[in-house]
């Protein structure tokens, strides 16, 4: 198990093809999905310096938090509501430029300015949804979205 990591690229397309490697050698031979979630969002944070990294997981009806990396978080997301229970009942990747704009949106901290969040689907359902918010408007393109939807592939298979 990799226990540092070893990041040299600048630009984020080359830091996501350092980390990914990485991570997957982080979960190889894990079995528990808590200590791998808690890792990654480690890592993901530690790379980018992202302001919030966190996995909300399906519970019943409603998501609920999970391993994060940040402030303190809602700890419980209906479906439907806000960027992840969005995310969780279209079961697709959602970048918000600007959450002051997303209708719903739920303002766990008023320093977030832009979210990314990714479903876990597993046999056609979401297990899970990644929520990274960053304290910068527009701070999530389609770079973000093509490597953490590598991440959210090798998630899905943790199961």
């Amino acid at each position: 198990m990799a226990e540092t990591l070893v990041i040299t690229g600048e630009s984020r397309q080359e830091k996501y093809e350092q980390l990914l490697p990485q991570i997957a050698a982080l979960v190889a031979g894990e079995r528990d999905l808590t200590a791998n979630l808690a890792n990654i969002a480690a890592a993901l944070r530690q790379t980018f310096g992202f302001f919030w990294v966190g996995f909300y997981l399906v519970k019943e009806n409603e998501l609920v938090l999970g391993p994060f990396q940040g402030p303190i978080a809602c700890t419980r997301i209906a479906f439907g509501k806000g960027v992840c229970g969005t995310s969780w009942k279209e079961a697709k990747t959602i970048v918000v430029p600007n959450v002051d704009e997303f209708p719903g949106h739920i303002a766990c901290s008023s320093d977030s300015k832009s979210e990314i969040v990714l479903p876990a689907v597993v046999g056609g359902n979401v297990k899970l949804v990644l929520d990274i918010d960053s304290d910068r408007l527009s701070d999530f393109s389609d770079v973000d979205a093509h490597y953490l939807d590598q991440l959210m592939k090798l998630i899905a298979s943790l199961y």
